[in-house]
């Protein structure tokens, strides 16, 4: 991705968010951002999906500006990337439209980050023992106010943005560093009875950049 490109493109229109939340589209936006550009074909490679299909969810998410046709390609195999590096949108609006298709994306990003937490787990096996021991699956609870959630979720992103340029140039990462997909889900709890201490292992992480919910990875 050139470093001229916008780091987040932001949805507001309900249309953009409920066009967004189909996980096809999510998933050739995250893989675009992490291998891109390529073509539709290449698109129903990594995907599965028909080429048929790719070119069309390709062509409804750069109707919304979340992917563009990048230079090069011969006759109508045209390559695609994605606009920028991250997709943010609301997580609260007075607009009851953009509020339920706000909350419908969350929810299908929500699904996809389930999925592929499942998929490391079943992996893991196959992993070098540094890397299995590395790894960190927990939870913690925390008695936050808002504003101190908020404040937490800054401070977490401030510590991962050195590590997010290495994104943009390969030349600033370590030798044996590896793609680290890490999800930050942090949500106000309302079902344990007063006084449960019962809680995870205490490794897992928050999410409160500012008020918009934030993807990268879109698979």
């Amino acid at each position: 991705m050139s470093e001229q490109q916008p780091r987040s493109i932001r949805l507001t229109d309900p249309r953009a968010l409920r066009a967004y939340a189909h996980p096809t589209r999510m998933t050739l936006v995250g893989l675009l951002r992490r291998s891109g550009p390529f073509t539709a074909t290449r698109a129903a490679e990594l995907t599965g999906e028909s080429v048929a299909s790719c070119s069309y969810h390709l062509r409804i998410l750069a109707k919304y500006g979340l992917v563009e046709q990048a230079p090069g390609g011969k006759g109508r195999e045209k390559p695609w990337r994605a606009t920028a590096q991250y997709t943010e949108w609301p997580d609260h609006s007075e607009d009851a439209a953009v509020a339920e298709a706000a909350d419908a994306l969350s929810g299908a990003a929500i699904e996809l980050y389930f999925h592929r937490v499942l998929r490391a787990v079943e992996n893991r096996h196959t992993l070098p023992k540094e890397w299995r021991e590395a790894e960190q699956y927990g939870d913690s609870l925390l008695h936050l106010t808002p504003e101190e959630l908020t404040g937490l979720g800054r401070r977490i992103a401030e510590l991962l943005r050195p590590y997010e340029e290495r994104e943009l140039d390969p030349a600033r990462r370590p030798e044996g560093a590896e793609p680290v997909g890490i999800l930050r889900i942090a949500f106000r709890e309302r079902d344990l009875p007063a006084g449960d201490d019962d809680r995870g292992g205490g490794e897992g992480s928050a999410d409160g950049d500012g008020d918009d919910h934030r993807d990268e990875q879109g698979e």
